[in-house]
């Protein structure tokens, strides 16, 4: 094989390496390009989990409120609780003193 033979070879060699290079660019491009409508569907897609979002957002405050409207109402309750029971714990005294008193009077009487 003389110089020429060499270059000319090489020459086919490198100008078959372009055209595959090329040749798989294009496919790429031509694979992973968005068209139109898949634009609008990304843009719809985008707008749902915007919307997503928000609603999310809505409920976790609504649940906070919530909780904290429940905490609330809880802790009153068990101050109501606990005047009742001081309440009945008073009453139980003042029974037992009025029927202490009265089997006295009736045991004296």
């Amino acid at each position: 094989m003389n110089r020429t033979d060499f270059i000319i070879a090489t020459a086919i060699v490198l100008f078959l390496a372009f055209l595959l290079g090329w040749f798989a660019s294009w496919l790429f491009h031509r694979l992973t390009r968005v068209t139109h409508a898949g634009m609008g569907e990304l843009e719809q897609m985008a707008h749902e989990l915007h919307d997503a979002e928000e609603s999310r957002d809505r409920a976790l405050s609504y649940l906070e409120d919530r909780e904290l409207e429940m905490t609330r109402k809880l802790a009153q309750c068990e101050a109501e609780l606990r005047a009742a029971m001081e309440g009945l714990r008073i009453a139980r005294t003042e029974a037992e003193e009025l029927r202490t008193y009265v089997e006295r009077l009736n045991a004296g009487g």
